[in-house]
């Protein structure tokens, strides 16, 4: 079971407001309770392409192999697992800034062949919403 306490909470979102400063990003942090948390960061606007990044790294990798793949157009959901693949350049570099700050003093014991997992939270990033799509400051 999964752990993430207020001291802890106070501390990413303290991070993930100064690495936000540093690139021009506005986000929001929230934690979602239950057996193991998931902390989500909710990028709402910002100087960082991130849409137009996405589709154009992503659609290049694919070199046409999957006529299933739409482009993004509002929002994204970054799949934390994968997203140096997705992504390029500054958007590349403030999401793997992020992504460290949001998983310090986290872990994972996990193993899928055995189906065990053990994280100490779980944690999600968005690109605007499918309601309030990312606004990309002039």
């Amino acid at each position: 079971m999964g752990y993430l306490s207020n001291e802890l909470k106070a501390t990413i979102k303290a991070n993930v407001k100064n690495v936000c400063a540093k690139h021009g990003i506005k986000a929001t942090v929230s934690v979602e309770g239950g057996m193991t948390p998931v902390l989500n960061v909710n990028i709402k606007s910002g100087a960082i392409d991130f849409i137009n990044n996405y589709n154009e790294t992503y659609n290049s990798k694919l070199h046409g192999h999957n006529p299933l793949w739409s482009p993004a157009e509002d929002y994204i959901d970054v799949n934390t697992y994968h997203f140096t693949n997705h992504f390029n350049g500054k958007a590349l570099d403030f999401l793997r800034e992020l992504n460290t700050v949001i998983n310090e003093g986290n872990h994972d014991n996990s193993d899928s062949q055995s189906d065990y997992f053990d994280v100490g939270w779980y944690s999600r990033i968005h690109v605007g919403h499918w309601h309030k799509p990312y606004q990309l400051a002039a």
